[in-house]
């Protein structure tokens, strides 16, 4: 018998509950904006990597004031390491100056109002407003879009904005915020993109990508 959608959300929540109980974001911070600075860093690059970046960085800029005020050149020199470091630089000294004129200095917690931070999109929003103000709002980044398609999470969604739409009209607001961590450590360390590690998921009896590729995963490992 096929399983319905709700059910489908319910095994999930239920084998992540007891699985992953706690699960934080991985990127190291200390204020709201360390954080915003870390996620914009992060786009297209290993959270590994933006903390290695950011000591430094929080160093020479520890608030939006100092960074308000820096050399595009200079934000570069720290952040060269990581992946399109021109335009988060600019980027960057964009967000704190937008930070300082707009909201004098306060992250706001509204998603609309972190949009209109240069280099802050729905995603990096979404991910301020949950972390930082525990808001039911659910980040889709590689990660999330492609585990909650493999699962059958989301069905034919075609934008990140889709499957966050299908995400969050299943999954109870108050676990939106950790559910968003759920899936993006999932994809990070089991259901990896070339190669999902079947072998080790607790989800392949309800999972469509298993379920549906029999003869493109080894069933010796299982």
């Amino acid at each position: 018998m096929k399983m319905t959608k709700e059910e489908k959300f319910r095994r999930f929540i239920d084998y992540f509950s007891v699985n992953m109980p706690i699960a934080n974001t991985e990127l190291s911070y200390g204020s709201p904006y360390e954080l915003l600075v870390a996620v914009i860093l992060s786009a297209q690059c290993t959270d590994k990597r933006v903390n290695m970046i950011t000591p430094v960085f929080f160093k020479q800029f520890p608030n939006p004031e100092s960074l308000a005020n820096a050399q595009i050149a200079d934000v570069f020199d720290l952040v060269k390491s990581c992946s399109y470091p021109n335009n988060k630089s600019k980027n960057l000294v964009g967000m704190a100056k937008g930070l300082i004129a707009l909201f004098d200095g306060e992250m706001p917690s509204d998603i609309e109002d972190l949009q209109k931070l240069p280099g802050v999109g729905r995603k990096t929003a979404n991910v301020i407003a949950s972390v930082v103000f525990h808001k039911p709002a659910l980040a889709v980044d590689t990660h999330v879009f492609r585990v909650a398609a493999r699962i059958g999470l989301s069905v034919n969604a075609k934008t990140p904005l889709e499957t966050e739409k299908q995400l969050v009209k299943f999954i109870p607001d108050e676990l939106i915020p950790i559910a968003h961590h759920w899936l993006i450590l999932h994809g990070r360390y089991v259901c990896v993109a070339r190669k999902p590690k079947c072998s080790e998921c607790g989800l392949v009896e309800f999972c469509d990508y298993y379920n549906n590729n029999p003869s493109g995963i080894d069933q010796r490992e299982l």
